[in-house]
């Protein structure tokens, strides 16, 4: 949790939230992500001074529970100070003991943001999903909530002026607002109407750029005059060599056996992983992870 102190910006994780988004779709199957098309709705998880602390954080925390179709897990919500914003013990459950920074007292609209993410860890720690390495395993979770549904909230609770800062979770705000946008490119949201800080919507449409980019990329067809003229030399190059040719700077690589076809493989726009597809003109090709259908110019 930045309180007060600097916030990181760009995509330093970007390859790690491209993995944890692969992961997602890997565990959990096409069918069950797109049963998360509906975000965790403002009014659900809203939380006003004049209500009680305690009883308030518990509410918040069911409705992120049933948000997650966890019925049988009950979180035990205590505030306490430290220097994270949160922590949950992963026990066997069915309670989970979540604590959260005592800051959170008088901040009480983020506490659905902090809830947000403990509650994925228990999400995750029930799939058996985990990435090795507390970083990347903190970034898989973040990913996770805002791929889901629930990280608009720790977008939301990014503030920055001039004097003073507040952002939660481990993704830089560009990072968060990259997988939000890789949600919406998904699921047709908008979850720009519910930001309430200014510097959230501005995060969120520098990383939907990016996430637009993603499919942008030769041999899409939708790639621009540049990236076009790049993939035809770089693919005379591999037809002359017949060896395998990974360009620098490019997503896309040529491989070639001793007697057939070339081949150019690169990632899915949507879930990053890696699809393979002969050369030879324009071609349909289907994701058989996130089942995305991608119009190529090979």
């Amino acid at each position: 949790m930045a309180n007060g102190g600097p916030v990181e910006h760009g995509y330093p994780h970007l390859e790690t939230v491209r993995a944890a988004v692969t992961a997602l779709y890997r565990r959990l199957s096409h069918d069950t992500v797109r049963t998360f098309a509906a975000s965790v709705a403002p009014a659900d998880v809203a939380f006003c001074d004049t209500d009680d602390l305690y009883l308030g954080a518990q509410r918040v925390a069911r409705e992120l529970v049933r948000h997650y179709r966890l019925p049988d897990a009950r979180l035990v919500v205590s505030f306490r100070e430290m220097p994270h914003a949160a922590s949950v013990e992963l026990a066997a459950g069915p309670e989970y003991f979540v604590e959260l920074n005592d800051r959170f007292r008088t901040h009480r609209r983020d506490i659905g943001a902090a809830l947000a993410h403990e509650v994925t860890h228990v999400y995750l720690h029930r799939l058996g999903l985990a990435f090795p390495g507390t970083r990347d395993n903190e970034v898989l979770t973040d990913t996770t909530t805002a791929y889901l549904g629930a990280g608009w909230l720790l977008l939301d609770a990014y503030r920055e002026d001039a004097v003073s800062s507040q952002k939660l979770g481990y993704l830089t705000p560009e990072e968060f607002g990259y997988v939000l946008a890789k949600r919406a490119l998904v699921f047709g949201e908008d979850p720009s109407v519910w930001f309430t800080s200014p510097q959230a919507y501005t995060a969120y449409t520098e990383g939907l750029a990016l996430a637009r980019r993603d499919g942008q990329q030769p041999p899409l067809t939708a790639a621009g005059w540049a990236g076009r003229r790049r993939y035809a030399r770089d693919r005379r190059h591999a037809q002359d060599t017949r060896t395998v040719v990974t360009a620098p700077d490019t997503p896309y690589t040529f491989t070639a056996d001793a007697l057939g076809p070339l081949r150019v493989s690169f990632p899915c726009p949507t879930c990053h992983q890696r699809i393979r597809v002969p050369v030879r003109g324009r071609v349909r090709a289907r994701c058989a992870l996130c089942r995305t259908v991608l119009e190529c110019d090979t």
